[in-house]
């Protein structure tokens, strides 16, 4: 099978699952969910629908056209993968079939339905694929590895791979900037980049980096458009946590009945928190974002202001060349 025969089925697949029939996506995401409630059929349809708007012939034709892939040269890629939000791993999934190799997968506990499904979709579509992809409960007998995990699994994952090309991540977590000028619309957009998938993927923001004089109040009004997130057992669990902890202490926080904003100079918030930090001209920004530097997947503005960021509402739709870590995994797996 060559690439172009690869990137046709991957095509494909795209076109299958934007048009997945309701009562498969009501099957599988039954089953993805018991094995995790954050795993809600909004979040589950969020994650299919961003993987088939990539997955068409010109994106696919335009990102690969910067490589130069080894149709003759075939590796065994070990992939440990997390299950923070559904199909996170899926990229990995991609990069390795279509640049000619063999995944196998080790799945998290967390996220064990989806990728299999989605897999046996591409292996109808194209069943030479089927074997071209192994889910194992260990993983063994690798030429290269890709894993993604905490920054203490990170550690652990270093050392067991010590031996062969291997990409390692570790926690990240994305923050925005607010000048204090943003539109409603651009406020609701932002709103989705914190309160998609709960809040768990390492694109979500954490953390708001807002002017000294910057009233916090209109963000949280708009944000009222999401308190129905509260809804949802385990998130409201970790709210009320939250929420009881902040007044148990007596420390000032605002509270909209859908998230808590707590000043701090952390970057990574507990869920149904956002961190926010004042900053009083840009080099004082800059400066505070380098500090991050190493732990930032993302950082947001309206319309993509600031250097390097990207615009509010985009944080979870990533294209097919936006690299978690900045590392790219396709040159990483063409050069094998």
């Amino acid at each position: 099978m060559n690439l172009e025969e690869r990137k046709a089925a991957f095509s494909l697949l795209g076109s299958q699952l934007k048009q997945l029939p309701k009562a498969d996506l009501e099957t599988i995401s039954n089953k993805a969910s018991i094995k995790n409630p954050w795993f809600t059929d909004a979040n589950i349809k969020l994650a299919i629908d961003g993987i088939s708007i990539f997955l068409n012939d010109e994106k696919l034709e335009n990102w690969l056209s910067k490589y130069t892939i080894n149709e003759s040269s075939s590796k065994k890629v070990g992939v440990a993968m997390a299950g923070n939000i559904p199909l996170v791993g899926f990229h990995d999934y991609l990069c390795i079939l279509l640049a000619g190799h063999h995944a196998q997968i080790k799945l998290s506990s967390q996220d064990s339905e989806l990728l299999p499904f989605v897999h046996n979709m591409l292996s109808e579509i194209e069943p030479r694929f089927s074997g071209l992809a192994s889910f194992e409960e260990r993983l063994h007998q690798y030429d290269a590895a890709i894993a993604t995990g905490s920054d203490n699994t990170g550690r652990y994952f270093s050392y067991y791979f010590k031996n062969v090309p291997h990409i390692i991540r570790k926690n990240r977590s994305s923050c925005a900037i607010l000048i204090g000028e943003e539109t409603n619309s651009e406020l609701k957009e932002l709103g989705n980049d914190t309160f998609q998938y709960f809040g768990l993927g390492c694109r979500n923001v954490s953390k708001l980096y807002i002017p000294e004089e910057y009233d916090l109040v209109p963000l949280l009004r708009e944000w009222e458009k999401f308190t129905d997130i509260v809804n949802h057992n385990k998130y409201a669990n970790n709210y009320n946590y939250q929420r009881s902890i902040h007044l148990t202490n007596l420390k000032h926080f605002y509270d909209n009945g859908a998230i808590l904003m707590v000043e701090s100079d952390k970057l990574v918030s507990p869920i149904s928190v956002m961190f926010y930090e004042r900053y009083s001209d840009q080099d004082d920004l800059k400066n505070k974002l380098a500090v991050h530097s190493e732990k930032l997947q993302c950082i947001l503005s309206a319309k993509g202001w600031y250097n390097g960021s990207i615009d509010f509402g985009k944080a979870q739709k990533p294209e097919l060349e936006d690299y978690a870590d900045n590392v790219d995994t396709m040159q990483f797996l063409a050069a094998l």
